[in-house]
């Protein structure tokens, strides 16, 4: 009976592990801030943990017990941004956090309204 629980639980720890581990979950949709394409990048990390034994009793008998945990994790990395043959990774995390994704925006935008000017 142990056994077979636990294989049962593994098979379907293993299942959502490739379903939630999949490039889709990691890289998001793409995005297109005027001649910009963007892509959303997250880290995610998984924990598990499982268990099991057995104990009798001269009263009871055998009883066997069982237990399985897990535990996830998002967090945003970043955006690849690309134009051209240029591609740039602009990191969520610095000193400031997400807010550094943002600042990153003007300069990206300046930019883009330079190159336009110039096309004109």
């Amino acid at each position: 009976m142990e056994g077979t629980f636990q294989k049962e639980l593994l098979g379907q720890i293993t299942d959502l592990i490739q379903k939630e581990t999949k490039t889709e979950t990691l890289i998001g949709k793409q995005f297109t801030l005027g001649e910009f394409t963007c892509v959303p990048v997250i880290r995610m990390g998984i924990g598990l943990g499982a268990g099991g034994g057995e104990g009798s009793d001269k009263n009871k008998g055998s009883n066997p017990g069982g237990g399985a945990g897990a535990g996830f994790g998002v967090e945003p990395m970043g955006f690849l941004v690309s134009k051209g043959d240029n591609i740039e990774f602009l990191p969520t995390h610095s000193s400031k956090g997400i807010s550094s994704a943002f600042e990153q925006m003007p300069n990206l935008l300046e930019k883009y309204l330079t190159m336009k000017e110039k096309q004109n």
